[in-house]
């Protein structure tokens, strides 16, 4: 794979991962009952409303990084833990992903996607502040 090739895979690969997390924090940020739930079903910890707006926050904040290609090492090493924590918490349902379950299947290549972004972070300069910063 050429250069270019391979900065334009990276440049998609950070974006979409970047905004399957910030479709996560919005939805703390618009509906966090819903974060309060999950919270509550997958990780047997109470949050209020105030803590789950700041999981939002901390999120958007963080998916704006990863799609800036900021702090790469920070931000997409916190991405990939955010999503493994995830991942690991829904275990049960990856354990038996058909019937109702089957929409946590996706949770798998996610994953894969931010183990490979995080890899190549040093490779991943088109349109990357970090790059930027460098020159």
């Amino acid at each position: 794979m050429n250069a270019t090739a391979l900065s334009i895979a990276l440049f998609i690969l950070r974006i979409g991962l970047a905004g399957f997390l910030l479709l996560w924090s919005l939805d703390k940020l618009v509906a966090p009952e819903g974060a309060m739930a999950i919270y509550q079903f997958f990780y047997h910890v109470r949050i209020t409303t105030e803590i789950a707006y700041v999981i939002g926050a901390f999120e958007f904040l963080l998916s704006l990084a990863i799609m800036a290609g900021c702090l790469k090492t920070y931000s997409y090493g916190l991405g990939l833990l955010l999503h493994v924590t995830s991942t690991t918490a829904s275990y049960q349902q990856l354990l038996n992903p058909f019937g109702g379950n089957h929409l946590y299947i996706a949770a798998i290549p996610v994953l894969a996607g931010f183990i490979a972004l995080f890899l190549m972070r040093r490779q991943d300069t088109l349109w990357s502040l970090d790059a930027a910063w460098r020159k």
